[in-house]
């Protein structure tokens, strides 16, 4: 099986490209053609227009193609909606309308973002959607333009992303933490931290088990389902917890006073979901996928930083 990896630089798709390497023979693609660490790969800028997308897939001929590109910077994107669209609805109808012509899967990743403002139970996959912002909005017309291709696909609902490495949440407090002695977290937002890894191994654990025999199999569940860690908790609390576990792993050498404060108190360019909270009951039955909960997922990525700290 030849898998066509787009996004190889990000989180995701960095954990991806370990994850899924034992499945088949693995081509990975980024914006520029590096991968982290320098090496060259194939070039995929989504922003650059259906022509040179189609023709990379044209050469590669995958026969599946995962996605993990993506426009994130979700405050920027109110000032560039052209470009937040183009990467992540425009290229998505080009993905789609390619792979459907020929049959091949495509596995795509999409946030919670697509829900906006608050709610009194964890969303599930056929609530439906109000997003709020530019980000929000291109993120829900990615995936309308893939279900609309009648390309086969799944649609992998994520949130709270973080990882050891790049930028994110986690890597941001544990640097506040060695300048600031106080940090000021908002509490009023609740999701569910998600490790990228956690992400990467559940996908190569689905589609291993979409192709027992090296191909897809014809009762293939393909649809849209939710993906993340279980329980939730606020970006105070995610901020306590793994300020704490890093103490914990000798990352940091004390523990700043971390104070609650109100969206209000901290405003953005771009809304926030208030309750981003994902079911992800349907992916753990069809998938047979044990999903851990958020703290024990965060307790394996600080401790996979401080055994990064211990070779160095």
């Amino acid at each position: 099986m030849k898998i066509l990896l787009l996004g190889a630089g990000g989180q995701v798709g960095f954990e991806l490209m370990r994850a899924l390497g034992p499945l088949g023979a693995l081509s990975a693609a980024t914006r520029d053609g590096r991968l982290p660490g320098g090496a060259r790969c194939r070039v995929a800028d989504l922003g650059a227009g259906a022509t040179a997308l189609r023709a990379l897939l044209d050469e590669d001929a995958p026969d599946v193609i995962v996605n993990a590109a993506a426009y994130t910077a979700v405050d920027r994107a109110e000032d560039e909606p052209a470009l937040a669209q183009a990467v992540n609805a425009t290229a998505l109808d080009t993905l789609g309308r390619w792979a459907a012509a020929r049959g091949v899967p495509v596995i795509h990743y999409s946030t919670d973002y697509v829900f906006g403002g608050s709610g009194a139970r964890a969303w599930r996959e056929d609530d439906t959607p109000a997003p709020r912002g530019v980000y929000a909005a291109s993120k829900l017309a990615g995936e309308q333009a893939l279900r609309a291709s009648g390309a086969p696909h799944l649609i992998l609902r994520t949130a709270w992303v973080y990882a050891a490495r790049g930028h994110n949440f986690l890597r941001t407090m544990l640097r506040l933490a060695g300048e600031r002695d106080t940090l000021r977290v908002v509490n009023d937002q609740f999701g569910t931290p998600t490790p990228a890894r956690l992400i990467a191994n559940a996908t190569a654990a689905m589609l291993a088990r979409m192709t027992p025999r090296g191909g897809f199999a014809g009762d293939a569940a393909w649809g849209t389902y939710h993906l993340t860690a279980s329980g939730h908790t606020s970006w105070h609390g995610f901020a306590e917890a793994l300020l704490q576990a890093a103490q914990r792993a000798g990352l940091i050498t004390r523990m700043p006073a971390v104070l609650a404060i109100a969206t209000t108190d901290y405003p953005t360019r771009a809304q926030r979901p208030a309750w981003s909270v994902l079911d992800c009951t349907r992916v753990q039955d069809v998938f047979a996928l044990r999903l851990p909960d958020w703290q024990t997922a965060l307790d394996a990525v600080i401790g996979e930083l401080a055994g990064c700290g211990a070779q160095r």
